[in-house]
């Protein structure tokens, strides 16, 4: 962060300073974790469901920080007191922000990819100038100003990733971080369950369009009619990207090779380039593309964008993260969290590596969560187009994932190549007594389900 003054810090979050000299500079990291910070920085005392932020205030004064955010004084602790900590750590953020107008903030939202992405552009455009991007993803109210507080005047590339809930919530973050360059990927069914329609989804993730600052530029997907019509929400620049014939950056002869990795002409610019990605799945095409529009919207040339999409590697774990054990299963953790629009294409790309290598394939499956009343469609629909594509194994695990086992057994006459587990431990069971060396298996479920341990579990049991 920039250095600040405690005073210029109260006036900026509107607050009022408790034992703490106005003069004195905050020259450090901001942290919501007492265990993250440093000397000079300053610490935001976040309420919690099991813990208190202000508990740890004397433990992080003792330990040289310059000042904490917080709802009421601690005795003997320098503090800016303010109604709400949280709004007040915004706040904080679009102040940084403001003060750095040479800063290019690269803005992007949508249903699925987001995270992808923004890993992609992040590496695209880090040569090219001091950048600052979220760590997996640090996409909502706290981790996104956090993220924007690690900016300072060397920054030249601000890469904000943005989630949303509910209407409003991209307005709120596009305003600590007015995007130069605002891109929505897509809109899918994440959140459907709290939106309640695609159309109130287009809405929210259409705000970002509406925030990109004067002499910006929009970026859309030409492929995605609801993200296409965003264009009329801006009177900024506009770029598309996709396999529309008015997309400024498309991909053309897209090839998969035994690994999932995809191959394929770029076109940018009226310019051609041979990319050869080494991310995993098809569906990483369309976010090389949206990477490929926003950088060159920021600046980049097409010769740069391509140069770096061949170099470009998986950041954020569990994310079809590949890994061949030693008896020659391979294992896919996509495990950080699904939707049926990503659950699809991780399937598909499960297909391509398992034909690609003659194997046998596995799909393990959990539930996806937020889909209110079409979860069970949805979930019956992800069994049926396991079926579809010839997925050689199935196996849901838990009670919500029970609908991908039934509409997989009514789908075909897969006989016992579907099972239903209620646990991970199950499963884990199950795999262990049929897995065989070659076979390739996909573990994939929302966040909160915890997949992600038995796709480490798996891995263990073979180093075992």
């Amino acid at each position: 962060m920039i250095p600040v003054s405690c005073g210029d810090i109260a006036t900026a979050v509107g607050g009022e300073l408790a034992g703490v000299d106005p003069a004195a500079v905050v020259d450090g990291s901001v942290a919501k974790d007492s265990r993250e910070v440093v000397p000079g920085g300053l610490f935001v005392a976040l309420p919690g469901e099991r813990v208190d932020g202000h508990d740890f205030v004397p433990a992080v004064t003792a330990a040289g920080v310059t000042v904490s955010l917080t709802t009421r004084p601690v005795d003997g602790c320098p503090c800016v007191v303010v109604p709400d900590t949280q709004v007040a750590l915004g706040e904080l953020a679009r102040y940084v922000v403001a003060q750095l107008p040479d800063l290019t903030v690269i803005g992007l939202t949508g249903s699925q990819g987001k995270t992808s992405t923004k890993d992609l552009i992040a590496q695209l455009v880090a040569p090219y100038g001091p950048t600052v991007a979220p760590v997996g993803s640090f996409n909502n109210e706290i981790g996104h100003p956090l993220t924007a507080l690690q900016a300072d005047r060397t920054t030249r590339f601000l890469v904000a990733e943005m989630g949303a809930r509910h209407v409003g919530d991209i307005n709120y973050l596009c305003r600590i971080t007015p995007p130069t360059v605002g891109l929505v990927l897509n809109v899918g069914h994440s959140h459907i369950g709290e939106f309640g329609s695609q159309d109130a989804i287009a809405q929210a993730k259409g705000e970002m369009i509406d925030n990109v600052v004067a002499g910006g530029t929009a970026v859309l997907n030409a492929d995605d009619p609801r993200v296409a019509a965003m264009a009329s929400r801006t009177e900024q620049t506009v770029r598309r990207f996709g396999e529309a014939p008015d997309a400024d950056v498309r991909a053309t002869g897209v090839k998969l090779d035994e690994n999932g990795r995809p191959s394929f002409t770029l076109q940018a610019d009226g310019q051609s380039f041979d990319i050869q990605l080494q991310l995993i799945g098809e569906h990483q095409v369309a976010n090389a593309l949206a990477a490929t529009a926003a950088v060159l919207a920021a600046g980049l040339t097409p010769e740069q964008a391509a140069a770096g999409l061949n170099e470009a590697t998986t950041v954020s774990k569990w994310r079809m993260e590949v890994t061949e054990r030693a008896d020659g299963v391979t294992v896919i953790n996509d495990a950080y969290n699904a939707n049926p629009d990503s659950m699809r294409a991780a399937l598909k790309a499960l297909v391509a590596i398992g034909r690609a290598r003659g194997a046998r394939t596995w799909a393990v499956l959990g539930p996806m969560g937020e889909l209110g009343e079409t979860s069970t469609e949805e979930h019956d629909g992800v069994g049926r187009l396991a079926v579809r594509l010839d997925v050689n194994r199935l196996v849901a695990v838990g009670e919500d994932a029970r609908p991908i086992h039934l509409g997989a057994s009514l789908e075909g006459s897969w006989g016992n190549e579907s099972a239903y587990v209620e646990t991970a431990a199950e499963a884990l069971e199950l795999l262990g007594k049929e897995l065989q060396r070659g076979d390739v298996v996909l573990v994939k479920a929302s966040r909160y389900v915890g997949l992600d341990r038995l796709a480490t579990a798996l891995l263990q049991e073979a180093a075992q």
